[in-house]
């Protein structure tokens, strides 16, 4: 049995925060379109880039759409608590719910808070109770969001 290697500590320049910042105002900009906003070659793009997601700086690539896109959208806030020393298990494995949009450690009360959007009260539902099942979970408190101010 392998076991994975942790990724490899990287440190971060200018360059490789200038690229991030640009991913994320456009996630699918080709890399000849970075290369010449940063004034490198593509090759260097290429380069930063295959060490970001190595290092785990960049988990990957998305898309932001307008909040108004899913007008029937069901938003939350949940906060969770986390038992003893299983807090990097549990982010694992909240990762990789697609619902929960955003994860945060916190201090205080609660170990996590995470922002929850479906599109049904049903699926709403579901996640919860995926939260609630994930092992190292002791207690989660969630807060429909009705409307923005």
């Amino acid at each position: 049995m392998t076991l994975a290697r942790p990724p490899a500590k990287h440190l971060y320049d200018s360059l490789d925060r200038e690229l991030i910042a640009l991913l994320r105002t456009d996630g699918r900009a080709p890399l000849s379109k970075l290369a010449d906003i940063l004034n490198v070659s593509r090759g260097t793009v290429q380069n930063r880039l295959d060490r970001l997601l190595e290092s785990g700086a960049l988990l990957g690539f998305t898309i932001r759409a307008r909040e108004d896109v899913e007008e029937d959208a069901i938003q939350a806030v949940m906060m969770i608590e986390v038992e003893g020393r299983s807090t990097s298990e549990v982010i694992k494995k909240l990762r990789g719910m697609p619902e929960l949009q955003t994860l945060h450690t916190t201090n205080g009360t609660w170990d996590l808070v995470a922002n929850v959007r479906t599109s049904s009260l049903s699926d709403f539902d579901r996640v919860l109770r995926e939260v609630r099942m994930v092992e190292g979970v002791l207690n989660s408190e969630t807060c429909l969001l009705l409307s923005s101010v």
